[in-house]
């Protein structure tokens, strides 16, 4: 429910947090009013793919970096077909884009896709507030949107809670489509798309993977028709413990023991498939800055996350499921939320943050080759 008006930074607007906090200051983007929940995103750089991440699905995405706006908007680095955020919050967003790559600048772009944002408020002060009481439910109202305060507050908790949302169905794509091997064709993957992002596909067609990339809803003969070497779960957004589809039908992919990689939402699917439970963080991983250690090999990385549940697993022991011996296989090295998972006696693993890592870093790229190095095991 937006009006797009275009040079709207001196318009009033307000953000409402479900527990009665205000923020004032100026619209940003389009004008108008939106709900979501209301969560923070630490990364420096790389707001472009931020907002076209569909696991951003429903949120309102806070800024903490000050300064946004400054590379403008490109046609090249969107990571999905559209912006999935349903409201950005800056502080300072540049007056003008200065990047050889720019070709428009990020206010109009959240004007041409009418997404309501707001500028101008203390970022750190609402940061802070959300580490503090946890990550909530929020609404960004400009121009004639504005109403009595009381009012906004009810209208904001009147907006359903992100726990026990099922949203992946509303971001994978409808029909299925193929990323070609760059190169010579060593592998073919169906990979399921629960919010996948372009980056993805992309990183395994430079390993020489031709990737089939199927809709969530993909039945398990779907899925084989392909004849697949290897079968990978992406991202997305909502509550895990919506996803029996998913579940299920990963489910089938362990029985038969094809190799399996999945990252973020499909880490929690593979959680739940092995037994485990899954629950909501206070706040959530959001940047490009997370700090996880794969206890495989000792190695720290710097990796990026999107994410607001995590499975509920056993750092200490290896478990006992239905499909063999699993463990933790990474850890976030701030709060010990469980970042990975490994079977141990057949070829299946998953993190829970973004090997792709668009806009970077790039430390678990080696994540996909890992990847490659249980199809290779497997066809040998």
């Amino acid at each position: 429910m937006t009006t797009s008006t275009r040079g709207a930074s001196k318009v009033p607007a307000v953000l409402v947090l479900e527990d009665g906090r205000i923020f004032r200051g100026r619209a940003y983007g389009a004008v108008g009013e939106t709900f979501g929940e209301a969560v923070f995103s630490t990364g420096m750089t790389g707001y472009q793919e931020t907002l076209t991440d569909p696991s951003y699905d429903r949120q309102i995405v806070v800024a903490t970096a000050p300064q946004i706006g400054n590379t403008g908007w490109n046609d090249e680095d969107d990571e999905s077909r559209r912006i999935w955020v349903s409201g950005y919050v800056v502080r300072d967003p540049a007056r003008v884009p200065s990047n050889w790559r720019a070709q428009r600048s990020l206010d109009d772009e959240l004007v041409a896709q009418d997404i309501v944002g707001i500028s101008g408020i203390d970022t750190r002060a609402l940061t802070r507030h959300l580490r503090e009481r946890g990550s909530m439910r929020a609404g960004i109202f400009s121009g004639e949107a504005v109403a009595a305060e009381s009012e906004l507050v009810a209208r904001v908790q009147a907006q359903p809670h992100m726990k026990g949302a099922s949203l992946y169905e509303e971001v994978a794509t409808k029909e299925t489509y193929v990323v070609p091997a760059v190169g010579e064709k060593k592998f073919t993957v169906a990979a399921i798309d629960l919010g996948i992002k372009g980056m993805t596909p992309h990183r395994m067609a430079q390993r020489g993977i031709e990737v089939h990339v199927l809709p969530a809803t993909a039945s398990v003969d779907e899925v084989y028709a392909v004849e697949p070497d290897g079968v990978f779960f992406s991202n997305g957004p909502g509550d895990p413990a919506t996803a029996d589809g998913p579940v299920a039908l990963m489910t089938a992919v362990l029985e038969r023991k094809t190799p399996l990689f999945g990252i973020c939402f499909g880490n929690q699917i593979l959680g739940r498939a092995l037994g485990f439970g899954t629950y909501k963080l206070k706040y959530g991983h959001r940047g490009i800055n997370q700090p996880v250690q794969d206890r495989t090999t000792g190695k720290v990385e710097v990796t990026a996350h999107n994410h607001g549940f995590a499975v509920d697993a056993p750092l200490d022991k290896v478990s006992e499921t239905k499909f063999g011996r699993a463990e933790v296989s990474h850890v976030c090295l701030n709060d010990d939320v469980v970042e990975g998972l490994q079977l141990l006696d057949q070829p299946a693993f998953s993190v829970q943050y973004h090997p792709e890592a668009a806009a970077g870093p790039h430390d678990a790229a080696y994540l996909f080759d890992r990847f490659v190095s249980l199809m290779e095991g497997q066809r040998a």
